[in-house]
């Protein structure tokens, strides 16, 4: 599911606009983004949470030339998928 279907699924199932479908999830996304900035843990019980990790510098490989490279540190989203949604993934497998 991208994010245009899941605005046409909200706007499908709640019978509202498509386009006040777009602003919610737009406020959503927006919210969720500004607080992981801001350096917020965002957690979602029975989903997930999202955190920014950080990671030191350190002398990397170029893997075509093989050249050493210095490699700066870096701040990166993670999702940490929650118990319920790991559970229910793993129930409904082929």
């Amino acid at each position: 599911m991208n994010k245009s279907e899941l605005i046409e699924l909200l706007s499908l199932k709640r019978g509202i606009s498509f386009k006040k479908s777009e602003e919610i999830v737009n406020t959503v996304f927006d919210s969720m983004t500004d607080a992981m900035l801001s350096g917020d843990r965002i957690e979602i019980r029975g989903f997930g949470s999202f955190v920014i990790n950080e990671y030191k510098s350190y002398t990397g490989r170029n893997p075509k030339t093989g050249e050493s490279i210095d490699v700066s540190p870096k701040k990166l989203p993670f999702f940490k998928v929650g118990k319920e949604l790991k559970e229910r993934v793993a129930q409904n497998r082929g």
